[in-house]
């Protein structure tokens, strides 16, 4: 599957990013996330569908401010986490509801906070 953009009201999700226009990775470090394939190993498991994940970001500036991840499950549902930099539990909890709906509407689940 491509990685799908979402609308989450004040703020946008879109798949992680580590290139000439957009870099994640210092977001991610902040998150303590440091693994130099991170992105890549991201980018892959939206196309092997074991695990969806989206940067939530600022829509102005495009910077992350938090990231939410999907593990769709073998009994119909899909573990859902999350983590956000200091001071953006307000783009988390949007960013969550959002990809809460994105799961049971696109993609038949049922989501489960883990």
């Amino acid at each position: 599957m491509e990685a799908i953009e979402i609308n989450a009201g004040s703020w946008y999700l879109r798949a992680l990013r580590a290139d000439e226009r957009i870099d994640d990775r210092p977001a991610l470090a902040d998150g303590g996330i440091t693994d130099a394939d991170y992105v890549a190993t991201r980018s892959q498991q939206w196309a092997d569908e074991s695990h969806l994940s989206w940067a939530v970001c600022v829509p102005t500036t495009a910077e992350m401010v938090a990231e939410i991840g999907v593990t769709p499950g073998v009994d119909g549902t899909a573990a859902v986490t999350g983590w956000a930099r200091a001071g953006a539990d307000e783009a988390l909890a949007a960013g969550l509801a959002s990809v809460h709906r994105f799961v049971e509407g696109a993609l038949g689940l049922r989501p489960v906070s883990a």
